[in-house]
């Protein structure tokens, strides 16, 4: 388990490193699994890990499970190895962009 330090520190670096909101992130999952014929239901869209992000969003850090805790460990650790925050992505590098967005990060949108 993770002492309090840690999951203070975690905490944080998971939700600076998270900079879309729940809605966007939900609205976004539902976007990435849509075809021409059909719409995912809305808690079957996404990846399991941005399904577990999501879930991750809408909880209080009380509630947290240690399913939860190694998933926001992937996610900061993942997020941070990729994103250079001096050189963000271009618009252009959309599928890196794409990937990121399935974690719960916007390259193109400012840290909240």
């Amino acid at each position: 388990m993770t002492d309090a330090l840690e999951m203070d520190a975690l905490w944080e670096d998971f939700h600076r490193v998270v900079n879309m909101t729940s809605q966007e992130l939900a609205a976004w999952l539902r976007v990435r699994d849509a075809d021409e014929e059909s719409e995912p239901l809305p808690e079957e869209a996404g990846t399991p890990t941005g399904r577990h992000v999501l879930s991750i969003l809408q909880k209080r850090r009380t509630d947290l499970t240690d399913d939860d805790v190694r998933v926001m460990r992937k996610v900061v650790d993942t997020v941070t190895s990729e994103v250079d925050v001096e050189n963000e992505p271009e618009a252009e590098d959309e599928h890196r962009r794409h990937r990121l967005m399935t974690l719960g990060h916007d390259p193109l949108k400012a840290s909240r």
